[in-house]
Parts: structure tokens; sequence; C-alpha cells
């Protein structure tokens, strides 16, 4: 009885490890962030990639990739929360050919496992710095472009490790992000975390502000639940994360993505952001640092990216400040504009490199 019991309890342990590492839905999961699409910037890029092994100081395993010409330029795309290396197709596809281009899979999403650490600002930033030191040869320094929690990333690596920004990076790109105050100032999901309205008169107790509970509220936030397929799951995304506008195949696009990432690790992840203070990481970025917000932005609206100009423009790093018109997936629904100033940065970027190497051979 006591070995049967043992046997039980050592599959069951497995079971939980099948399901944090993702073994059991891997090929599912792959199969949604990889179909075919009548919109060819969304296809798989045709440029080959070479596969650079990152294993962190708590045992996860991410999956890096390299693409372009050896000798080029660096680019290092670091995707948003429930993403993973494919939602950056469309600027893998335009910049490849001209630029040597680092994506990787952050920790639980894609093909990356979680590791033994939960998913903190520190996790976030060890593991770019991880991925740095495995990609970038020698003293080079990097164009470095973060989306939503990508952004989030890029400002928990200047934050705790401000030795590495200006020997890391000659530029830096935040787009559709924050650095504070997440939980409260989403729009993505009023009703979870906003005063209740109803017939837009706010409902008050007392003279005070009704909300959900906050209990309830984070707990349907961050339930590690798959999200579902179908027209509900599309009419949502549309709505609240992309805009009404958006084509059938950027919202099937997103959809896929999103779907791929493993429930335990948007949950956990969501939780980690929801309180995350990285002001002093945007202060710290002392490299010229460029701001992408939208106009119609819900999950990460354009006042939350406010706080990250005010705070650059004081250190007098701020490069530039655009707005776009859609969502909260820019480089998607915005592509030609995103990838206009993404390369108005990389050409900015060259030409300093240029003066200075000109100025030191003087």
């Amino acid at each position: 009885m006591l070995a049967k019991s043992m046997m039980t309890f050592a599959a069951a342990r497995s079971m939980v490890s099948h399901l944090e590492t993702g073994a059991l839905t891997a090929q599912f999961r792959a199969g949604l962030r990889t179909r075919s699409f009548a919109t060819a910037k969304f296809n798989a890029p045709t440029v080959e990639h070479r596969v650079v092994p990152v294993n962190t100081a708590d045992g996860a395993q991410l999956r890096v990739h390299v693409y372009g010409p050896d000798t080029a330029p660096t680019l290092v795309l670091i995707h948003g929360w429930a993403c993973s290396i494919e939602y950056w197709n469309p600027q893998i596809t335009a910049f490849a050919g001209e630029y040597r281009v680092v994506s990787y899979d952050q920790r639980g999403h894609g093909a990356s496992t979680l590791g033994t650490a939960a998913p903190s600002e520190h996790t976030l930033a060890d593991d770019l710095s991880a991925v740095l030191d495995a990609t970038l040869r020698g003293d080079e320094k990097a164009v470095l472009a973060g989306h939503s929690m990508g952004g989030l990333t890029i400002q928990a690596w200047a934050k705790h490790h401000p030795e590495q920004v200006s020997a890391r990076a000659s530029a830096v790109l935040l787009a559709n992000t924050a650095n504070a105050a997440i939980r409260w100032e989403t729009d993505m999901l009023p009703l979870l975390n906003k005063q209740l309205v109803v017939a837009q008169y706010p409902v008050t107790l007392l003279g005070a502000p009704v909300r959900m509970p906050q209990p309830v509220s984070e707990s349907l936030l961050f339930a590690p639940l798959p999200i579902p397929g179908g027209w509900l799951t599309q009419q949502v995304l549309r709505s609240r994360i992309l805009t009404p506008e958006a084509t059938a195949d950027e919202v099937d696009f997103a959809m896929g993505i999103i779907r791929s990432c493993r429930p335990i690790a948007r949950g956990r992840h969501a939780a980690a952001m929801a309180d995350m203070d990285l002001s002093a990481g945007t202060a710290n970025l002392t490299v010229p640092t460029t701001v992408i917000a939208s106009a119609r932005d819900r999950l990460l609206p354009q006042r939350l990216s406010r706080p990250i100009v005010d705070i650059l423009r004081r250190t007098g790093h701020l490069a530039d400040f655009h707005v776009l018109p859609h969502g909260h997936l820019s480089n998607v629904e915005d592509t030609d504009a995103f990838d206009a100033v993404l390369h108005q940065i990389l050409r900015s970027s060259m030409n300093s490199r240029a003066t200075r190497r000109n100025v030191a051979a003087r």
C-alpha cells in the first residue's frame, strides 16, 4: 500500500512538472504560433535563424533565435505578455536582411520554460541580461526594442543592471508600455479594476465608490485558465486589445500567439506586473530612448507612457515620442509606422557609432 501511494505521489509530481514545462501541450501551442496567413508579414520569416541556448541561474531554458547577417548591427526584440518570438514576425522579416535580429521567448512563454524562480522584475531583468551576454559580440552595443511587458523588461534590466545600459545598448525603443500603476490604470476590463457604473452613473455606497472586490477581480485576471478559441474570443480581442478596424488576419494572428502562451505563465506574469514600479529603471536609461504609445490602447493606455516620457525628458535621454492611431499591438495594426520609427532609431544609432569611430581615429 505504501509503495502504491508513493507511486501515485510520484505520478502526481510528474504531472505537475509536465504542466510547469508545458510538455503535454507543446505541440498544440506551437501550432497556434506557426500558422500561415494570407497577409505575408505574419508568416514565419524566410531568412534562416540560428538557435542560441541560454540557461538561467534558476534553471529556465530560454528559446533564443538570431536572424540575419552575423556581421551586421544587432537589433534585440523583446516581446510582451502572453506572446513569443513569432509575435515579431513582421519586424524580423522587415529588418533581418540588413540587421542581425535577436529575439527570445520570455520565461514560460513560447518554448521557454519557467524555471524555479517566481516571475518578477528580477527575472525579467536577469533573463534579458543573460540573453545579451549570450548573443552580443565582445563590447558590441545593440538597439533594444521592447513591446508591452518587453518594455517593462528593458526598464527592469536598467533598474537592476544599470552598469549594463551604456555598455550593452546604443538606443532603446519602449512601445505600448508603462513603468508603474498597471493594476489600477489598465482599461482592458474596467469592470475588474474601476468604479462600478450603471447607465453612465458611478455607483457609490455612503459616498464611497463601489468596486468589484479585489480578490474577485484578481482571481479572474490572474487565474491560469486556457483562453478558448472561437468568435467570442475574437470579438473581445478585437475590441479590447486591437481596434474594430483590425483585419481578420490581424485578429487571428494575435489570437494564435496569445492562446499559445501557457496559462500558468500568463497568470503568474500578470500578477507580477500588476504592482511593479520601474521608475528608477526608466531614469537609468542613459541612452537615446524613443517611446511609442497608441491613441486607442486599452491594455496600457497612452497616459501610462506619460511618466516614462516625463522622466526621460528630465534626464535628457528622450529621443522621440510617437502616438500611433490604433490599439495595443502597434507593430501589428500600425506596422508601417512602427517600422519607420524603428528604422530611424537604427539609422541614428549607426550614424552615432560611425561618428564615434571617426573621432576615435583622429
